[in-house]
């Protein structure tokens, strides 16, 4: 990439996809399989990154995901995704699930994750991506907050130090040597 970087905003990635839950798609309590909404979640985020990056990408790591409410059989469910952060080939992704039972005309919020994606060139090797520039408020706390998430995935990945970390010493009143 040249030494400009282009600048994007995170509704220039916003994804929504839609699903109906079936007898296929349900464990035998008739509820959603969480390994289906994992999938869901992750074709959803790969391709909110596609748009931001231009790019293959491939799933570097997937935050916790809580599943708050079950989701049954018969449901819709609307995954909404969107980048909130862009780092130099690697961006956040934060994934948003709601379900709705139509006939009943009740919607719940499920679950919210972060996924990690990471943008490779035609070569199959990391390649930059472009800058975020947050517009709302809240798009800018999950781009503040970005930072942390990323430093706390490195330290359990084992590729940080806790020491490294400058966004989570506030938090684990970590002293400097």
């Amino acid at each position: 990439m040249n030494a400009e970087k282009k600048i994007k905003k995170p509704s220039d990635s916003y994804v929504n996809m839609t699903e109906l839950v079936l007898p296929n798609d349900t464990n035998t309590l008739n509820n959603l399989m969480g390994g289906r909404l994992m999938h869901w979640m992750d074709i959803v985020s790969a391709i909110a990154a596609q748009k931001h990056s231009n790019r293959i990408v491939v799933t570097a790591s997937v935050d916790n995901i809580s599943f708050r409410h079950p989701i049954q059989l018969g449901n819709v469910v609307t995954l909404r995704a969107k980048v909130t952060r862009a780092f130099n080939s690697s961006m956040e992704v934060r994934i948003d699930v709601e379900a709705e039972d139509i006939p009943a005309s009740v919607k719940i919020n499920s679950n919210s994750a972060y996924f990690t994606f990471v943008a490779v060139g035609p070569d199959g090797k990391p390649t930059d991506v472009p800058e975020i520039e947050p517009e709302t408020e809240e798009e800018r706390n999950y781009y503040d907050g970005a930072l942390r998430r990323r430093q706390l995935r490195l330290i359990l990945a084992g590729r940080m130090k806790p020491s490294e970390a400058n966004e989570l010493k506030s938090i684990f009143d970590i002293k400097e040597d």
